[in-house]
């Protein structure tokens, strides 16, 4: 397929959707990440940047699941050996985002990296990570918007961060 590569339709996304030995886990390029992001991502856009992404493809090229990686957004984690799944998306394919959080975390590791983090908002359960192996490591409290333009007194919700195994 050419362009993004992926399904933006509701029927496409049904006759897509697939048992997972029929997808294939390949690297994305960081503006087909974003682009999958823009669509498919419940409450945020994409990120700015990464150190790689990766997808879930099936057989006929439909891009069905993407996660971003890159650096810590928390300063205190950003030591050189960690790395955060910064936007993980899916239409909805199942286990799809299961299968890319435990990828990324084998790719960090083959990289040296030793830690890797990523978080959720604490009203999700956390089922994809769960099965991916990953572990409850903190409950953060609502904390102030950081992105311009600035909006006094707004909070953003309650997160978890959760660990890989």
């Amino acid at each position: 397929m050419s362009g993004g590569g992926f399904a933006l339709s509701a029927a496409a996304v049904l006759a897509n959707r697939r048992r997972h030995e029929d997808m294939e886990l390949v690297p994305v390029p960081l503006a087909e990440a974003k682009a999958f992001v823009e669509v498919w991502h419940r409450h945020l856009g994409p990120p700015r940047g990464h150190k790689f992404s990766l997808g879930l493809r099936h057989a006929d090229g439909v891009l069905v699941a993407v996660a971003i990686v890159g650096r810590p957004v928390a300063r205190g984690l950003d030591d050189g050996r960690t790395l955060e799944v910064t936007r993980l998306a899916s239409d909805g394919t199942p286990n799809a985002c299961s299968r890319l959080l435990a990828a990324s975390w084998r790719a960090a590791k083959a990289l040296g990296y030793r830690r890797m983090v990523t978080y959720t908002r604490a009203d999700e359960p956390g089922t994809s990570l769960r099965a991916a192996g990953w572990r409850r490591a903190a409950e953060l409290p609502p904390r102030g918007d950081w992105h311009p333009p600035r909006q006094p007194g707004r909070l953003g919700p309650a997160r978890v961060r959760w660990e890989a195994p």
